[in-house]
């Protein structure tokens, strides 16, 4: 192996990391609401993006393709742990093992809105987290991170016109819960 081309691709790839470090962990972060968990990923991200690096086809931009191995990889885990937390309530339904396999649960808040009313966070994130998928993703991209409605069409390989489709969706169901919500505490 040539070792000025190795050096030269660990170049390329640490300039590559420092341009998009910031922004995965941000993205993971939304997801996970957890520090450990966002850095273990973004981890994974850019352990993923060196060794598959020469499979991308510039279909999409770079960054794109990052940020829509942040996403999966985010979501991944979040399936594992929720997995795990069924597994653990089954368990303990039945009396099987003890208290060690207990799970925590991520903590349901941002760096971005630590100063807001804990209770309107906490009920925020509740929201978010009652929406469909498809719908929790593109909100979390769109208002969250920042993210055009392209580039989250992109993210999330669908089209424009169905981005916009699932952040109008998701607003209008956030807005219900949200009411709803509010309402009830109200009365």
């Amino acid at each position: 192996m040539n070792l000025n081309r190795t050096r030269s691709v660990d170049a390329e790839f640490r300039t590559i990391v420092r341009a998009h470090q910031e922004r995965v962990y941000s993205t993971c972060y939304r997801f996970l609401k957890s520090r450990e968990d966002a850095q273990d990923v973004t981890q994974e991200v850019f352990m993923q993006v060196y060794k598959s690096i020469d499979d991308f086809r510039g279909e999409s931009q770079l960054s794109t393709w990052i940020y829509r191995i942040a996403v999966t990889r985010s979501l991944d885990l979040i399936r594992k742990q929720n997995r795990k937390r069924r597994f653990g309530s089954v368990k303990a339904i039945f009396n099987i093992g003890s208290g060690e396999d207990e799970i925590d649960v991520p903590s349901e808040t941002t760096p971005e809105i630590e100063l807001m009313d804990e209770e309107k966070k906490r009920v925020l994130a509740w929201a978010v987290s009652r929406l469909p998928e498809k719908q929790r993703i593109a909100i979390t991209l769109n208002n969250y991170e920042q993210y055009s409605n392209q580039e989250v069409a992109d993210i999330m390989q669908t089209s424009l016109s169905a981005v916009e489709g699932l952040l109008h969706r998701g607003r209008k169901n956030l807005k219900k819960d949200l009411n709803s919500y509010f309402t009830s505490r109200a009365g």
